[in-house]
């Protein structure tokens, strides 16, 4: 499982010209099982995704694909999780 932060670069006033792509390539990750919650950070820092059921390899190659940081709008940071424990909601997760 991953956390992959998003975070605003001098680029940032680009945002709204890529938000369209950003929120297809959000969409296509939603689609496919891979993403499983996307928000904002807040004090608008950036955003978040949490991604699950990829190679980190993979995940790298789907987040570059990302137009805001193809135009260098976030850096992206991405944290591996390996879960130990869960509600019993998330599961899933621990598969």
């Amino acid at each position: 499982m991953f956390i992959v932060l998003l975070k605003f670069s001098d680029n940032k006033s680009m945002a709204t010209q890529h938000m369209p792509g950003h929120n297809a390539w959000l969409k296509q990750g939603f689609d496919e099982g891979v993403f499983l919650l996307a928000g904002s950070l807040q004090l608008g820092m950036g955003g978040a995704v949490m991604a699950h059921n990829i190679s980190l390899a993979d995940l790298q190659r789907r987040v570059e694909d990302d137009p805001f940081v193809a135009e260098n709008i976030v850096k992206a940071d991405i944290i591996e999780i390996t879960p130990g424990k869960t509600d019993e909601r998330l599961a899933f997760l621990l598969a």
